[in-house]
């Protein structure tokens, strides 16, 4: 049964428009898959050596094992937003004469192999081959490789239960990011050690292989409470229910009315982003790039500078923006027609897409403003990047927007799916990052880099001031090219 399943996920996958159509895309792909494997490989092997820079006269075995918890926190949280449950067209078998246990253990099995079960090992299996077993025994290194894949498989099977009790509620994944980086911060500044307890307990449990039989025990739990709750849904008649009861709380917003045409417009994009599969899952991973100044504010290396700095600072402030305003059109292909053939004022249509991109880079620069603790600098180089999004950059990105023409299926996950994605998409987003720093490069080389960065955010505050002008600029090349975005459109 499970081979018949199987050749029923191939078909499909070969069968579909993007595996035939993106040929060229999917080598790119490839290559850079290759590329990662092969840094996740070299990182497994040389490890060891990184690991005793940092701590000279550490024990290389425990302080591997101190990162573990943290490594499956980060795990958890990022297949939250990057990793695409695996499904099958149950509806399509549910009338046959196919037991529903074969068909729940296909669905969980097959989620067994998946990228991230697998990128780990590329780690792992040269640690372990190079550290454990050179250093100490084949008995540990065997026990402690099992104990790893365990884990692994656990975090795999409990990502898949929560996602499903909580893929409609954002705010837990929110907590579980504030969980996990009140932990780094408590162990940085040596006020609670969870690392050292990962240690110790990892460590222990290696040395003592009948413990890795409890882990296996809470991986069995983990297969029956997802099987239980897959099955207490597997019904034509829940699935229909689920899909005529998809409400949301968009509806009742009211407030929104009183702008007339222009706040329908807004509640209509928001209804868009909310609602849809693909542009949800870009907008929910796009917070991550709020947690981009912990990796580099700590260290001195990077705050002595400027460029970096304002890098990261148009990263963090911009990510949401240009995630959303890349795409604002694509998503718009399957009814593009019906737009540009209606009496739509599409100065305030782009005035709708304008106030929610700004609105996004208010929110992010706000939960940057915390990174103050990091020094003034940080501060005053995001407010200049936050303005320079928010007035220069948003209008830039919408005014290239028109570039458009992949369809996308807004109906898919967003997670390694590029489906609708064209060469413009990777492209023009480069510039947008390298800009503010041309810009300030000049008044570095003359030794007045606050000049620089005052610069980047005077161009910001110039911009909103004639941000209706600009608008206009933007609409007028909509107006130019908007057939040829709906010719481009219409190609499946």
């Amino acid at each position: 049964m499970h081979k018949w399943f199987l050749s029923h996920q191939w078909k499909e996958m070969t069968r579909s428009n993007f595996w035939q159509k993106s040929i060229v895309i999917n080598i790119i792909i490839g290559f850079f898959m290759l590329i990662m494997f092969s840094y996740l490989v070299l990182l497994g092997l040389f490890i060891d050596k990184i690991l005793i820079d940092i701590y000279p006269e550490g024990d290389i075995f425990a302080i591997f094992n101190g990162g573990i918890i943290y490594y499956l926190g980060a795990d958890l949280f990022v297949r939250f937003f990057m990793y695409s449950l695996p499904v099958i067209n149950i509806e399509s078998y549910l009338p046959l004469p196919i037991k529903k246990s074969k068909i729940l253990n296909f669905i969980l099995l097959k989620s067994t192999i998946n990228i991230f079960n697998v990128l780990p090992l590329l780690v792992f299996i040269p640690f372990a081959l190079k550290v454990v077993l050179a250093n100490y025994s084949g008995a540990l290194a065997l026990s402690w490789f099992v104990l790893m894949i365990v884990l692994v498989l656990n975090n795999s099977f409990l990502l898949h239960y929560l996602k499903r009790r909580f893929i409609d509620k954002p705010a837990f994944v929110g907590v579980l990011a504030l969980i996990i980086v009140a932990a780094i911060l408590l162990d940085k500044f040596d006020i609670y050690s969870l690392s050292e307890i990962s240690s110790k307990f990892f460590t222990y449990i290696s040395y003592n292989p009948i413990f890795i039989i409890v882990s296996v025990i809470i991986l069995a739990l983990m297969y029956v409470m997802n099987y239980t709750y897959l099955k207490s849904r597997m019904s034509i008649e829940e699935v229909n229910v689920k899909k005529q009861r998809k409400v949301d709380g968009l509806s009742k917003l009211k407030y929104l009315d009183s702008f007339g045409d222009l706040g329908e417009m807004i509640l209509l994009e928001l209804k868009l982003v909310w609602r849809n599969k693909r542009c949800r899952s870009v907008i929910n991973m796009s917070p991550i790039f709020l947690f981009y100044g912990f990796f580099f504010y700590p260290q001195e290396i990077y705050l002595e500078g400027f460029g970096f700095l304002i890098f990261v600072g148009v990263f963090m402030t911009g990510g949401i923006m240009f995630n959303y305003g890349q795409y604002m059109l694509s998503w718009e292909s399957n009814y593009f027609d019906g737009i540009i053939a209606n009496n739509i004022d599409f100065y305030k249509h782009f005035k709708a897409k304008y106030y929610m991109i700004i609105s996004t880079v208010i929110i992010c620069y706000v939960l940057t403003i915390p990174y103050v603790y990091f020094g003034t600098k940080v501060l005053i180089i995001n407010t200049a990047t936050f303005l320079f999004n928010l007035g220069f950059l948003s209008v830039l990105l919408m005014y290239f927007s028109s570039n458009s023409r992949k369809r996308m299926d807004m109906t898919k996950s967003s997670a390694f799916n590029y489906q609708g994605l064209g060469a413009t998409n990777w492209i023009m987003i480069l510039p947008f990052f390298l800009l503010p720093i041309v810009i300030w490069l000049p008044f570095n080389l003359m030794g007045v880099p606050y000049w620089g960065i005052g610069v980047i955010g005077g161009i910001g505050v110039v911009s909103l001031a004639f941000h209706k002008s600009l608008m206009k600029i933007v609409v007028n090349r909509f107006e130019e090219k908007k057939h040829l975005i709906a010719e481009g459109f219409r190609e499946l």
